[in-house]
């Protein structure tokens, strides 16, 4: 005997209700969902008829979707039967697969990447190597703030330490695991380029909504502060604006730089020759309040 998928093929060149051929009729009921469906939901002789080519759309729907047909257009979607006013139906049902991508990509979604490598966006805590033991007190760190976010009293950390140690790919991995396990949403911004942004939003006016997004985000993370190009403006007008809104609003913030407190503070305070001391303590004053100072010692891994 013919396979179901084949009988079904050949009763479909013309369509059902033209049809009166006991070998298709046969073919179909004969399949056990088809069948354990009839029982189910207990179907007369008349509904069973009335079904019977929406029972012929299930199986064929199905043999593409096993199969990976390229003909199937319901991606990811599994066909189902169902009753429908007195008759079976057919509908299209999330598989696990999709649920699983789209959970996927709605943890990917909230982190947002503002100039650094998109790969950052997937990275977890179990793409953290700690070979090295000088990352294990960092990384206990990161997983208590998951664990205990959100938390009114939680504070940021400033990590500072040569470049290519691992700073900012470990924040990284903190902001998918914030994503995954609270909802939250992280920023993840490469302060030298959002300042060289941010000069260039003045010619379209757009310099306050630039920085007001910024400020706003659930939870911040400043990457290589203390690399850009060092202005009064951007220190005043545009970080010590951002800092100071995170402080009021006790908003999550992270920092990572090349430069500690000390050697951060001494870098603002002397722009162009000019000593500017006082306007750089009340920046780092409220880069001390947002955040911890932590060192990261080791290797470049970039090597």
């Amino acid at each position: 005997m013919e396979k179901i998928a084949q009988a079904i093929e050949r009763g479909n060149k013309s369509h059902l209700s033209q049809i009166n051929t006991d070998e298709l009729k046969q073919a179909i009921l004969a399949d056990k969902e088809v069948a354990d469906f009839i029982t189910a939901h207990q179907l007369s002789n008349r509904e069973i008829s009335l079904s019977l080519s929406k029972f012929n759309q299930f199986l064929i729907e199905r043999e593409k979707f096993v199969t990976g047909d390229a003909a199937y257009l319901a991606k990811g979607y599994q066909p189902i039967l169902v009753m429908n006013e007195g008759y079976a139906d057919v509908t299209y049902r999330e598989t696990k697969e999709l649920k699983l991508a789209q959970a996927k990509q709605a943890v990917a979604e909230r982190v947002s990447l503002v100039n650094l490598p998109k790969s950052y966006k997937n990275l977890t805590f179990d793409d953290i190597s700690l070979d090295d033991k000088r990352r294990q007190p960092l990384f206990i760190e990161l997983t208590k703030f998951v664990a205990d976010y959100p938390d009114p009293q939680q504070k940021g950390l400033y990590l500072y330490g040569d470049m290519g140690v691992g700073k900012s790919f470990m924040l990284a991995a903190m902001a998918h695991e914030l994503s995954k396990a609270k909802g939250a949403s992280t920023t993840l911004l490469h302060f030298p380029s959002f300042a060289i942004d941010i000069k260039n939003a003045i010619n379209t006016g757009t310099v306050k909504d630039e920085i007001d997004t910024v400020k706003k985000a659930e939870v911040l993370i400043l990457d290589d502060i203390g690399a850009e190009q060092a202005t009064s403006w951007i220190r005043d007008e545009v970080l010590q604006v951002i800092l100071q809104y995170r402080m009021l609003e006790d908003l999550p913030t992270f920092f990572t730089s090349n430069y500690s407190f000390k050697d951060l503070e001494k870098k603002m305070g002397n722009i162009k020759g000019t000593d500017e001391t006082w306007q750089a303590k009340r920046v780092m004053e409220r880069i001390r309040y947002l955040a911890k100072e932590f060192h990261l010692a080791g290797d470049n891994r970039r090597n």
